[in-house]
């Protein structure tokens, strides 16, 4: 069994942690301040260590730093009170691996523990990933043979038999729910629930229903009780897509449901408790979120446990042929047409392609080839690539639409996003490159409610 060192100045606690982690057939080390903790990590064999970040002389942060010091590999797990959640991230930056606030439950600090001793082997495991290539990953719908994609499967079939929380990163259409469902196929709970949720596609409003649920009389409407994707997914799997387009107070109640495993349904008094595994997916830049603010730090590093990214089609286009085929024979079956392949012209023609779309954007293309093919084969002709239309040249004398100032052109695309988005505030605001935000605060400009 793991290798446990525990620093803490109260003797009462220290104690209590010791009885508890010694039954659970841990190795248990303790000490009572840094620096006799330092001098136990150099002579014992430590597998992890527990820290309150205030001790008497060097203080938790000056004693993790001293710990990566010396072994900068072995994870870490700060023990800090209430309202000094701050300082807890200032640890998380500095090495820390997670951490528990005070009061915590004696299931809490367990929990935690073995997540991180998971984590921990899985990166070790990892460092012999390279040799580790030389065997072919393979999983259900998935079609990958190139070295950058068998490096993300490799990583899946780590990652999957352990609890941890996975944030998955990728622009649209790379397949992150493909690799979702992966990881939830071989985990250790493949027979439960795996509940999928698009962040972007549900009202801001009712977002917080959908994931929670609600009691009867919770809001108007409300005539009964419902549960949310969070009770559904129990002894399962969320998979929630989109997450940096979550509002703050939503990222809040997220935040607990991680620390602590529980949550409460709207206009409910009694917590509920929960067994999920979350995995997590964006195709935003979040470190680009946490620094304008609309995204809270201390989510990100409780999502961002195991990250795994996701290339564009772009950048393994060696894998394209073997998706063509798997397109082409799955729409063949499906259609009842007798195609048996692509031509070498339309195979280079798909593969030249620069695919802004990815693998969905392939995907499509295929099925609308096969439904336009005559022959056995499908060649150039039944291709029909989405070329986009060419940029104006910078000779051009269009500038502005005749008659439109600045402001009006402005205001006619954002009301063409919304149109696009049909309402939908998150994704007009991503058409148009803005944070949710800046978009209510132009319609504000332009007299718009944000209902309207």
């Amino acid at each position: 069994m793991p290798s446990i060192l525990i620093i803490e100045d109260e003797a009462k606690m220290l104690r209590l942690l010791e009885l508890n982690l010694a039954e659970e057939g841990y190795t248990v080390h303790s000490a009572g301040d840094a620096e006799v903790g330092l001098t136990r990590l150099r002579q014992e064999s430590i597998d992890l260590v527990v820290t309150d970040l205030k001790l008497p002389g060097m203080d938790g942060l000056e004693f993790l730093q001293a710990v990566k010091r010396i072994e900068g590999s072995i994870p870490v797990v700060v023990m800090t009170a209430y309202g000094t959640v701050e300082t807890a991230v200032e640890a998380m930056k500095a090495g820390a691996s997670n951490y528990v606030l005070k009061p915590f439950s004696l299931e809490e600090i367990k929990l935690v523990i073995r997540k991180e001793l998971d984590v921990h082997r899985l990166r070790e495991e990892n460092r012999s990933l390279r040799e580790a290539l030389g065997k072919r990953y393979e999983f259900r719908n998935i079609v990958a043979k190139s070295a950058r994609m068998q490096e993300v499967l490799a990583t899946v079939g780590r990652v999957a038999p352990t609890n941890s929380t996975v944030l998955l990163g990728g622009e649209s259409g790379v397949g992150k729910d493909l690799i979702a469902r992966a990881i939830h196929e071989n985990s250790r709970r493949p027979n439960g629930p795996f509940v999928k949720i698009n962040c972007t596609a549900i009202p801001e409003n009712l977002l917080e229903s959908e994931l929670f649920g609600y009691e009867k009389g919770a809001f108007t409407g409300a005539t009964t009780s419902k549960p949310g994707k969070f009770e559904l997914a129990d002894k399962g799997t969320i998979f929630l897509d989109e997450i940096g387009d979550v509002p703050p107070g939503i990222q809040v109640k997220l935040l607990g449901v991680l620390q602590e495993r529980q949550f409460e349904r709207l206009g409910a008094t009694r917590r509920l408790k929960v067994d999920v595994r979350l995995v997590a997916a964006t195709n935003r830049d979040l470190r680009a979120a946490l620094e304008q603010g609309t995204f809270r730090e201390d989510l990100y590093y409780r999502l961002n446990v195991v990250p795994i990214n996701i290339p564009p089609l772009r950048e393994h286009k060696e894998d394209i042929p073997y998706l063509v085929d798997y397109f082409i024979e799955r729409f063949a079956r499906d259609s009842g047409k007798p195609i048996q392949g692509i031509t070498p012209a339309g195979l280079d023609l798909l593969t030249e392609f620069h695919w802004p779309g990815n693998v969905r954007e392939l995907e499509n293309i295929i099925e609308r080839a096969v439904a336009f093919s005559t022959g056995q084969v499908i060649d150039v002709r039944d291709i029909h690539l989405d070329i986009s239309p060419s940029r104006p040249s910078a000779a051009s004398t269009d500038f502005l639409p005749e008659g439109l100032t600045l402001e009006q052109w402005e205001d006619e695309m954002i009301k063409e996003a919304l149109r696009r988005a049909n309402g939908n505030k998150s994704q007009a605001a991503r058409l148009l490159g803005l944070s949710r935000n800046a978009l209510r605060y132009r319609l504000s400009k332009m007299g718009l409610t944000d209902e309207g």
